[in-house]
């Protein structure tokens, strides 16, 4: 049966077959032709050498379940991508690899970026999987969310957004920054889910969208709304990190904040060009001002005006040349069209001994 008449099949049974059993699920090999599709779950990683058994036990756990309920393929699988990390990550995962074929493997060639890690594994999953979430290697997004956002999934869903419901457990500095990264974002013009990070679901069919976009500047929260397809949104409560230092400190934060801006809109310079206009007009009238009070005969102000116009105008003609600066570079690595990420070796069914 074909990828898309079991989607149809499905999206038009499971709603009546959930109401009728009351969110229960029949185990009858009957049902189970159109729940067992295959789920892969990708995991960028970079050195996380503390995180990686628990993890392991965890989603082993809840993959075991999810099979065992009929609500995806005992070919279902999770799969570690090793961005360059120079601790033991990728012997672990080797190690992981070779004691359960639950575990698979990717080894990039370098360091690329956690966004550049999260679609190499998107991409070498999407020939396997009929459909694959992501998520951090941390666990802080609830691992429990999955089985929502398979029902959304079998309910018709291409994509499938893991949404935070809250950040109470924030600092008022991260909450209040992130929130307003979303909004500037949004205010751009850029398609940004707020509160959505990069936990999702994504069908087959999603991915190959996704795999049109060649962009070497990646931000991912904003290209995959733009693919469209049906999608919806699994509200879920953040943990706090169980091992481990967070990969994403504040210097790192705010260069994805500009990547992102800087990725999706082109705002920042029609700002810049409403700017200038701006400080044009304003030269302007204390050009008028001035002359009239010369006229008149009164004394034109000394030299601290004059300074601070100087400097003022300066540091907007700097603050400008570095934003179309920014636009420029982008455009340089986009022309050179670079390889986003480069695999150095995959540990698959094929390599299990």
């Amino acid at each position: 049966m074909s990828y898309f008449l079991k989607k149809i099949l499905v999206s038009r049974l499971l709603p009546a077959y959930k109401s009728a059993l009351a969110g229960t699920y029949v185990q009858s090999k009957e049902w189970r032709l159109f729940m067992n599709e295959i789920l892969y779950i990708v995991i960028p990683c970079y050195k996380e050498q503390e995180v990686l058994h628990e993890t392991a036990s965890r989603l082993k756990v809840k993959m075991e379940a999810l099979i065992t309920a009929g609500k995806i393929s005992s070919d279902s699988r999770v799969m570690f991508v090793n961005d360059g990390s120079t601790d033991n990550t990728w012997p672990i995962i080797c190690e992981l690899h070779e004691k359960d074929s639950l575990f698979l493997g990717v080894n990039l060639s370098r360091n690329r970026g956690h966004q550049n890690a999260l679609l190499a594994g998107l991409m070498t999953a999407k020939d396997r999987a009929d459909m694959v979430i992501s998520m951090d290697a941390d666990l802080q997004d609830d691992i429990d969310a999955v089985d929502a956002m398979v029902d959304k999934y079998y309910e018709g869903c291409d994509i499938v957004y893991g949404v935070r419901s809250s950040r109470k457990k924030d600092t008022f500095f991260k909450r209040f920054t992130a929130e307003g990264f979303y909004r500037v974002m949004n205010s751009l013009g850029a398609q940004t889910v707020f509160n959505h990070a990069d936990y999702r679901l994504m069908s087959k069919r999603a991915l190959e969208g996704l795999a049109q976009f060649k962009e070497v500047n990646l931000f991912l929260r904003g290209i995959v709304p733009m693919i469209g397809y049906k999608s919806d949104v699994v509200t879920y409560e953040r943990g706090e990190r169980f091992a481990g230092e967070s990969k994403y400190p504040l210097k790192k934060m705010l260069a994805f904040a500009m990547e992102g801006i800087t990725s999706l809109s082109t705002k920042p310079i029609r700002f810049i060009t409403l700017l200038g206009f701006g400080v044009f007009l304003i030269s302007l009238l204390l050009l008028i001002y001035f002359i009239v009070r010369w006229a008149v005969g009164a004394t034109v102000l000394g030299w601290a005006s004059v300074i601070c116009s100087v400097w003022a105008i300066g540091g907007l003609i700097l603050l400008s040349v570095g934003v179309v600066g920014e636009y420029v570079g982008k455009i340089y690595l986009e022309t050179k069209a670079r390889p986003r990420f480069i695999i150095q070796e995959i540990l698959d069914d094929t390599s299990h001994s």
